[in-house]
């Protein structure tokens, strides 16, 4: 398997990414919220940005308004990494 790798600071994979935005991750700072990827040095938030492209989040817009518990019961890293 070949392995393409977006967080080189956190070893996170493309195919990582796709499965958070599957999840409902809508933008970078969900990913973020989800595994680490683009917490670091942040090279990486570009191409995140790129995975996740320009379409539409039915959650987006309640999310970045800072809506509580928008993602928390759809993305268990960020429920549990809030509750810790």
């Amino acid at each position: 398997m070949n392995r393409v790798y977006v967080c080189s600071c956190f070893g996170i994979t493309e195919q990582q990414v796709r499965e958070h935005a599957d999840k409902g991750a809508c933008t970078p700072r969900q990913i973020a919220s989800a595994c680490k990827a683009g917490t670091d040095c942040g090279s990486c938030v570009r191409r995140i940005q790129a995975l996740l492209g320009r379409g539409a989040c039915p959650r987006r817009e309640l999310a970045d308004q800072g809506e509580p518990g928008v993602l928390s019961a759809e993305i268990p890293a960020l429920a549990q990494s809030r509750a810790a």
